[in-house]
């Protein structure tokens, strides 16, 4: 989403005064972030490196930036099991951040906002013995179903975040066989993809 911002005029009243007398105003690289949870966070901008530690909310760099120079603000590295991205967003206190990339000056502070969310992995696994409609696997820890088809070999689940547990059940037998989760069916989403949950079928007893 792109945001329009209103140059302050004091800004630019500061900077031409200053620029008249030689010298030049500053701007620290600054912002918000949301999201984050977990270590290992790296920002970057013009040279500077800036590591963040886990449920940090804020930032600044080391050093600001001259009036009229460019920043490009980066997540140099993500932290574990998460995704940061460097945006124009409105936060979740309504606060209207800049984007990664502009000029020192151009707004009378620069306020970047950093989004972190939690990695997701795909859940799923095999199905042996299905021969007949019906059959509803439920995960019942996050929500949500599955209904494979008739001789379906396999299923998959909206994916899990990370550190959230899942337990898959059976929410309604196929037409014709009497099916089971026979392993692998409770746990806790990692950082992979859990793939074999194995559900069992069977003929319905004559």
């Amino acid at each position: 989403m792109t945001l329009t911002f209103t140059r302050p005029a004091l800004t630019l009243t500061l900077a031409l005064t200053l620029a008249a007398c030689g010298g030049k105003a500053t701007f620290p690289v600054a912002g918000t972030i949301e999201g984050l949870k977990y270590d290992g966070l790296v920002l970057s901008t013009n040279g500077m490196d800036l590591p963040l530690a886990a449920n940090a909310t804020s930032f600044s760099f080391p050093n600001p930036l001259s009036y009229g120079e460019v920043y490009d603000v980066i997540a140099k590295a993500p932290p574990a099991h998460q995704t940061c991205n460097v945006a124009s967003f409105q936060g979740r206190t309504g606060v209207l951040y800049n984007g990664p990339t502009d000029t020192a000056g151009r707004f009378g502070a620069i306020n970047i906002g950093v989004l972190c969310t939690t990695n997701t992995a795909a859940l799923g696994g095999k199905i042996t013995g299905l021969t007949s409609d019906g059959l509803q696997l439920t995960n019942g820890s996050t929500g949500g179903t599955v209904a494979p088809l008739a001789a379906a070999v396999s299923f998959n689940f909206a994916p899990v975040a990370y550190d959230v547990t899942y337990g898959i059940t059976v929410l309604a037998q196929p037409a014709k066989e009497v099916c089971r989760v026979s392993s692998n069916g409770t746990g806790k989403m990692g950082d992979n993809p859990v793939t074999e949950i194995v559900v069992t079928c069977e003929p319905k007893p004559a």
